[in-house]
């Protein structure tokens, strides 16, 4: 990767849906190049899709929890089970395993606390699931920030 590939990513960061043409202009170089270069960027990951990024609060999702969970035991299965259940429910926007006192760190989008109050049962309901705390978030200060190249 070299400086016009940090270059057309940082550019795409920015604005997903700058042409092709319009990424050629912007980092020198001709359109059919700059195509071969952001197929190989897909080809190989580093580029790994595109997407709209939504207004939460227009969607009257304004309601951001970080949820701490501790898991009883740290067995395969119980691993297993929790991760795929965490996989099908649509508030957990994002999830990571983490060190210190808990296991896993979840960033919950929810309309009210009254649905996070039902997406916090439906952990209670996971017999896996030793503890969990919540963080409510008071304001976004930086969010979506493009990865540092």
């Amino acid at each position: 990767m070299d400086r016009i590939d940090r270059q057309l990513l940082q550019l795409l960061q920015q604005d997903g849906r700058l042409s092709t043409v319009e990424l050629a202009e912007k980092v020198a170089l001709s359109p059919s190049p700059c195509a071969r270069r952001l197929k190989r960027l897909e080809d190989s990951g580093i580029i790994s899709g595109y997407r709209a990024v939504l207004n939460r609060n227009l969607l009257q999702l304004a309601t951001t929890v970080f949820v701490n969970v501790r898991l009883m035991h740290h067995r395969e299965d119980a691993v297993r089970l929790f991760e795929e259940a965490l996989a099908a429910m649509d508030e957990v926007i994002s999830c990571h395993v983490v060190s210190g006192a808990f296991d896993y760190l979840l960033e919950v989008v929810v309309r009210d606390l009254q649905d996070y109050e039902k997406l916090v049962r439906k952990l209670q309901a996971l017999s896996m699931v030793q503890d969990i705390t919540s963080n409510f978030a008071i304001r976004m200060v930086k969010s979506d920030a493009p990865l540092p190249l």
